[in-house]
């Protein structure tokens, strides 16, 4: 019997403050910046891309561009769309040098 398999959208399951917060801030943790960029996408899309796009101003379609699995937006439109997003980050000092692979430690802040 085949497995049947369903597209899982994380932007329908971001319903809150505090969830969306958890997400970016997850993502930065892991470090991977396609996989912030990714989850940028994602809270755009539950929060309203054109929204986003207007308050980030860039248009939709470049918006949309710049967060998708091809995109490699620059760091001013990462934090366009963070300020949009009403978020920051604050960077702090690692306390342990094996915790992040010699990379500094970023948090999020709303």
């Amino acid at each position: 019997m085949a497995v049947k398999t369903k597209h899982w959208d994380a932007s329908e399951h971001l319903e809150s403050e505090e969830m969306i917060f958890a997400y970016i801030n997850a993502a930065f943790e892991e470090g991977n910046p396609a996989l912030v960029t990714a989850a940028l996408g994602d809270v755009a899309r539950a929060r309203g891309m054109t929204q986003i796009a207007k308050m980030a101003g860039v248009s939709r379609e470049s918006l949309y561009k710049a967060l998708s699995a091809e995109g490699n937006p620059e760091f001013a439109t990462i934090m366009k769309v963070m300020q949009a997003l009403k978020l920051h980050v604050s960077v702090s000092k690692a306390e342990d040098k094996d915790e992040c692979d010699n990379h500094g430690d970023a948090r999020l802040s709303a």
